[in-house]
């Protein structure tokens, strides 16, 4: 008899594009958590659940066990720490990039900048590797905001198209790294429950890599 897996996801881009992944490995939803009110969602197999939170609690959920297994964007485990789980896959979805953006000419100015951000973590780190001095505002929303009224000078925040950022008259700047979604596992979860983790975790790999294939055909 197998053994029970909680996966946890996050609602939105990540849950959207993992459901194709999922399908491959033959996993299916018997509930939309768009529309149903539930938070442990029942699949296709007896021994799988899914349980629907915050993305920014999906790490911490699988550090303590809560779930076996977690989707979550690499913005994410950079910011919140994702030192006490395994990542052992790339998922090559929800592709972005987490980079420096504000209007033309604010960089290299020699004046100390203001940075708005809801990544204070990373927007730290990245400085404090270039030796820069900077004063971080922590925001949650309407980041482009704060450099049109004189907030912040610039900002950190996730870019896809940089469509936003042109609307508002600003662009990217300096790059911090790549994002995309990855698979995380609770680290007794893979002892434990190695059969049935292992056999999912190799599922999904062969589903990223027929993803893969079929983006270059």
């Amino acid at each position: 008899m197998k053994q029970q897996l909680t996966i946890a996801l996050s609602k939105g881009r990540i849950y959207k594009d993992t459901l194709p992944l999922l399908k491959h490995a033959g996993i299916e939803p018997l509930d939309d958590p768009e529309t149903s009110r539930k938070l442990i969602l029942d699949t296709n197999f007896p021994n799988i659940k899914l349980i629907i939170i915050r993305a920014t609690d999906v790490p911490t959920f699988v550090e303590y066990g809560a779930a076996d297994i977690g989707v979550s964007g690499k913005d994410v485990l950079l910011e919140h720490g994702g030192a006490n789980v395994y990542e052992p896959l790339d998922l090559e979805i929800a592709r972005c990039k987490l980079m420096v953006a504000g209007k033309p000419g604010t960089l290299g100015t020699g004046r100390r900048l203001r940075i708005a951000t809801k990544f204070v973590n990373s927007a730290k780190r990245y400085y404090a590797s270039k030796g820069e001095q900077v004063e971080i505002i922590k925001l949650y929303g309407s980041m482009e905001l704060a450099p049109l009224v004189g907030l912040a000078d610039a900002i950190v925040d996730l870019v896809d198209t940089g469509n936003t950022l042109r609307a508002n008259g600003l662009e990217p700047l300096e790059h911090i790294a790549d994002i995309s979604s990855r698979l995380i596992v609770n680290k007794a979860s893979l002892k434990t429950k190695s059969h049935e983790v292992n056999e999912f975790i190799q599922h999904m790999s062969d589903a990223v890599k027929l993803n893969s294939a079929s983006r270059r055909d």
